[in-house]
């Protein structure tokens, strides 16, 4: 069997569809459909003007976060902080069971661990590539009855 790939230049948001249709349809299969549902922070200042935000999608219990970014001006004053803070608010009344983003090594690992954090997976630096962390906050798990046992 000849099998033929093609460099599809700048990308192809239809074939990039298609691909993802492929796995979703395996997962569904499953019976775990990946269907993310997007979540979005904006934090604006008294003048209205944009200080941040966070990108974030709920997908197989968890909340990715892909995005958060603070603007120049705006950094040191505990807005990161607060998106986070807000986000974990939402998984857990999401009933999700935690949440997971990453960094590079140059920008905010040590933000994240401070946080509550812990790594659970790393690429490592080669040449000039740094090293790309994962992180990932787990909640304590509650019955599905919402009772604590006490």
């Amino acid at each position: 069997m000849t099998i033929e790939m093609t460099v599809i230049e700048g990308g192809d948001e239809d074939f990039a569809d298609t691909v993802e249709f492929m796995i979703d349809s395996v997962a569904e299969t499953l019976g775990k459909p990946f269907d993310p549902e997007p979540f979005h922070l904006k934090a604006t200042d008294a003048d209205g003007e944009l200080a941040g935000g966070l990108v974030a999608h709920k997908v197989q219990q968890w909340l990715f976060i892909k995005l958060l970014g603070i603007a120049e001006g705006q950094r040191g004053k505990g807005i990161g902080r607060s998106l986070l803070a807000r986000a974990e608010d939402f998984a857990r009344q999401e009933g999700l069971v935690g949440v997971y983003l990453d960094t590079f090594e140059f920008q905010a690992p040590r933000f994240y661990e401070g946080l509550g954090y812990t790594e659970c997976g790393r690429l490592p630096a080669i040449a000039d590539a740094p090293q790309r962390i994962w992180f990932a906050k787990t909640f304590e798990a509650v019955p599905a009855d919402g009772t604590t046992g006490s």
